[in-house]
């Protein structure tokens, strides 16, 4: 069921998280990884990690707010390795505050990363699995990484909150626009995991405070999101399309 081999999968955001972590799973699993991101440092560093456990990745500078970017990325990768059949649309970014406090510039900045940029991820990467006849293939994968807040009400997150809603109805709409030509969208939501973008947060006495609220007092952890990942990946998932699963130990329970 886990099998990936002869998948070639970009993952955006794949310098840190869920990203980094995605891609060395999915390199395990024999998926060809294409590293996406602006730090390119860091996946030059993820890719050699990879490499030298014996898998393949090919990192690649990416911007998912820049078209164009995002455009070079998925040609690099196809004359690299071949053509993107599996994409992670993971890139995302968070800017707490209230929304009575927080910068114009700042909103924008969330909204055009979270959703712009998972649009055009989604959108590029469809171009290019259509062309490449994945109606006939019926092996396009695509994969929207949104989060609990998409059903919550908070303080300080409404406008992270309100880009991972769209997220999640994004992913309804392309599934159907798309459900003809072999391409199956899906979103996953996770609950809150210590990853590089919360970390400060959750050793601060508030973040300490928010854990205790929970209802497993506890972070949720990051290999929970393994299985169902890699299913929706993978040639098990041919009849799954449309799909919003939330995977959070119980968070929003």
């Amino acid at each position: 069921m886990h099998d990936l081999s002869g998948r070639i999968c970009l993952i955006t955001g794949a310098s840190s998280g869920i990203g980094a972590h995605f891609a060395r799973l999915f390199a395990r699993h024999g998926a060809a990884v294409i590293l996406g991101a602006r730090r390119r440092d860091r996946i030059e560093t993820l890719a050699e990690e990879i490499a030298a456990s014996g898998g393949r990745a090919l990192p690649v500078s990416l911007d998912v707010v820049d078209e164009e970017s995002l455009a070079a990325a998925l040609d690099q990768a196809a004359a690299a390795i071949g053509p993107v059949d599996t994409v992670i649309a993971n890139a995302g970014i968070s800017a707490p505050g209230r929304s009575t406090d927080m910068a114009l510039d700042t909103i924008r900045s969330v909204f055009d990363t979270n959703l712009l940029g998972t649009y055009l991820t989604a959108r590029e990467s469809a171009k290019r699995m259509i062309a490449a006849d994945s109606r006939s293939s019926g092996r396009g994968r695509i994969l929207l990484i949104g989060s609990i807040t998409a059903m919550q009400t908070g303080h300080g997150e409404s406008a992270y909150a309100a880009s991972k809603a769209a997220v999640a109805h994004l992913g309804r709409n392309l599934a159907r626009e798309w459900v003809r030509q072999g391409i199956n969208v899906n979103v996953i939501q996770p609950g809150y995991i210590q990853t590089e973008l919360a970390r400060d947060w959750f050793q601060s006495e508030e973040g300490k405070a928010q854990i205790a609220g929970f209802n497993r007092r506890r972070l949720q952890p990051i290999e929970s999101l393994d299985d169902m990942a890699l299913y929706l990946c993978s040639d098990a998932s041919e009849h799954m399309t449309g799909a919003v699963i939330t995977i959070d130990d119980g968070q929003s329970a």
